[in-house]
């Protein structure tokens, strides 16, 4: 009996309850959110979201964070359209080009925050701000958006018999991966223990500097398969491409929660909050809120999203110390 309260207790619980709430109350209330057409667009919001919130969820629960995701996701679109319009028509070539330059631009972030020691919080911020102003540099205001039908098209083709598109599968296996990866590998006992005390982790045998270094390659590395989703999603490659998305990965994960300062999180919240936000966001745009409101009710989330595990761990813990001995 102990452990099922325990386990109803916990902040993953929470997240896919409130999902239920709202996709019932929103399926109830709003024209539309029931249709399969509603869930093909929350579906494509997902995938980017999700495909960088995975590894950012590892990064967090070290103790630190890259913010620099979204600019990273419009350098990759940038140089993608750059090389598509100089005749790289090759789209494994593009692909596997774009998944070197992400990994290029984290590790730019994990050879400043482990070798030079600074806070991750700085290095990302200043290069949220260079590999954006590369994106512009590379592309311009020019927007490339000839891409043959056949790429754009089976990017985001639905899964014979239902509206969802198929990469859908490519990030459920992603999730599938990092997941066994934290919770079932000596490699995740790590992570937690890096955020929770970095020096005993380091005492204890764990590569800190190292890890943290392959876990930043990871983040760019994603960040760039998110940018050739949406390149081919949208048709079109921009410098600005994902402007801002770094604010909803970063909801997603402390949402799922995740703490800020490391240490604790787990994966089935954090995609459970992927899904929450994008299904929330989708909704309110159905019922006609507007813009300025939707970011109201993000801004608000993520502040839940710091609070809320606090608020459950401490009602887990008064429930233990009154549980008799």
């Amino acid at each position: 009996m102990t452990s099922k309260v325990r386990a109803l207790g916990t902040w993953d619980v929470v997240v896919l309850v409130a999902l239920v709430l709202v996709v019932v109350i929103g399926a109830s209330a709003i024209d539309g959110v029931a249709s399969p057409r509603f869930w093909r667009f929350v579906t494509l919001e997902v995938i980017p979201i999700a495909i960088i919130a995975l590894p950012m969820t590892l990064v967090v629960i070290t103790g630190e964070i890259d913010l620099s995701v979204a600019s990273v996701l419009g350098l990759t679109c940038a140089v993608m359209g750059d090389l598509w319009a100089r005749g790289v028509t090759s789209l494994p070539l593009l692909v596997v080009l774009c998944l070197l330059l992400g990994a290029v631009a984290g590790a730019v972030n994990g050879l400043f925050v482990t070798v030079f020691g600074l806070p991750s919080l700085a290095v990302t911020i200043g290069t949220l701000a260079l590999y954006r102003g590369l994106a512009y540099v590379v592309l311009g205001d020019r927007a490339i958006s000839d891409y043959p039908s056949s790429w754009t098209d089976s990017a985001v083709s639905a899964i014979p018999g239902l509206t969802i598109p198929w990469f859908i599968l490519v990030v459920a296996a992603l999730a599938v991966l990092f997941g066994v990866v934290l919770h079932a590998t000596p490699i995740g006992r790590g992570l937690y223990a890096m955020g929770n005390n970095a020096e005993a982790a380091r005492f204890a045998g764990v590569a800190v500097a190292r890890t943290k270094f392959w876990l930043f390659v990871a983040t760019g590395t994603m960040a760039s398969l998110a940018g050739v989703f949406w390149t081919f999603r949208f048709a079109s490659a921009r410098a600005d491409n994902g402007n801002g998305l770094e604010l909803a990965v970063v909801a997603a994960v402390l949402l799922g929660g995740v703490s800020i300062f490391g240490g604790r999180g787990g994966m089935i919240g954090v995609i459970g909050a992927v899904v929450l936000l994008s299904t929330l966001r989708n909704a309110l745009q159905l019922a006609y809120v507007p813009a300025n409101t939707l970011t109201i009710v993000t801004g608000s989330l993520l502040i839940a999203s710091v609070v809320g595990p606090n608020v459950v761990g401490m009602a887990r813990e008064r429930l233990r110390r009154r549980r008799p001995a």
